[in-house]
């Protein structure tokens, strides 16, 4: 487990949202840890994906400096544009896809409660409008 700049925690709130641990288990999952500890480790990078998708008119060196902005004290490197996008490329997406999996829960079966109403399958359309007799 990494320690000082890198330790759990010390990404804001996303932990809390997203704990280490999962992050972690997604990357062991699939063999995506850093092979040495570098200046980007694979967990920060996860981090500034998913932080990434929250400010997403940010930028890179945006996000970047959102998730350090609170690290006062602390040596933090300043990653160029170029070194986070190689770093993003490097994690790739597979642990984000497995992250999602850890985070969503089981999949809803055809069966199981809660899926059906009234012998109709529950969905919901963000955004969509029936327009009955259109045609």
């Amino acid at each position: 487990m990494a320690g000082g700049r890198f330790a759990p925690g010390h990404l804001g709130e996303l932990t809390q949202l997203v704990p280490f641990e999962m992050v972690d288990a997604a990357l062991s999952a699939t063999r995506t840890v850093q092979s040495r500890l570098r200046d980007l480790p694979s967990r920060v990078v996860v981090y500034l994906v998913l932080a990434g998708c929250l400010f997403p008119e940010a930028g890179c060196p945006g996000v970047w400096r959102k998730l350090t902005g609170a690290l006062a004290g602390l040596p933090v490197v300043s990653p160029s544009a170029s070194a986070l996008a190689q770093a993003r490329r490097r994690v790739g997406s597979r642990p984000l896809r497995r992250l999602f999996d850890l985070l969503r829960g089981p999949a809803a079966t055809a069966h199981g409660p809660g899926i059906r109403w009234h012998g109709l399958l529950v969905a919901a359309l963000e955004g969509w409008r029936s327009r009955a007799g259109a045609g």
